[in-house]
């Protein structure tokens, strides 16, 4: 049977490098894959766009109001769905998603962040985490080589606490940075200090 498999990190963990590697080793040895992105992130346009400069136009880009299901039943001979920046889909769509694993048997495999800047679990993320048959952690560092699991917004240069779970990274003014637990709460101003 087919699964459905979430690959999550920090800003940064090399997520979309590596559903680009998973399309071409797909495509390399003469498979179909689909590539979906939520058409939340307007980052790169209507393409999945690396760090390290590497892009591909993708598939589909899907609304809110996007049937992944009716997308899957017109398409044949797939043998497998990528999904880019996962967080930004609905939960209906992420059950959806393991409906094409039971259904049509093809396995789908989703990169995306689990948490947003104030370490709130994004919609499509938690019902990623409560329904995949498979999660995997991808890890990145912080700035002070720990490993980085919080995603840190800044606008304008600025640590931003308050604002819309969505906001993308080098669009007005809006930065990101993956830190660990420790640096991200004490660049909040989170930290206690403990005395003997």
């Amino acid at each position: 049977m087919a699964k459905l498999y979430f690959r999550y990190g920090a800003m940064n963990s090399g997520k979309s490098t590596l559903l680009l590697q998973t399309a071409h080793n797909y495509e390399e040895r003469g498979m179909k894959v689909i590539l979906i992105k939520p058409s939340k992130d307007i980052k790169a346009d209507v393409s999945i766009e690396s760090r390290l400069g590497v892009n591909r136009k993708v598939d589909y880009l899907v609304d809110d109001d996007t049937s992944i299901l009716d997308i899957v039943s017109n398409i044949n001979n797939v043998s497998c769905i990528l999904v880019d920046e996962a967080q930004f889909l609905n939960p209906n769509q992420v059950d959806e998603l393991l409906r094409v694993t039971t259904d049509y048997d093809i396995p789908v495999i989703c990169y995306g962040l689990r948490t947003d800047f104030k370490t709130n679990g994004f919609p499509g993320s938690i019902r990623l985490l409560e329904i995949a048959h498979s999660i995997e952690e991808m890890k990145t560092i912080c700035r002070c080589g720990s490993k980085a699991t919080f995603n840190a917004r800044f606008v304008n240069g600025n640590l931003a606490t308050e604002g819309e779970q969505v906001a993308i990274d080098g669009f007005d003014s809006v930065t990101y940075e993956s830190m660990c637990p420790k640096c991200y709460f004490k660049l909040r101003g989170k930290v206690k200090v403990l005395t003997k």
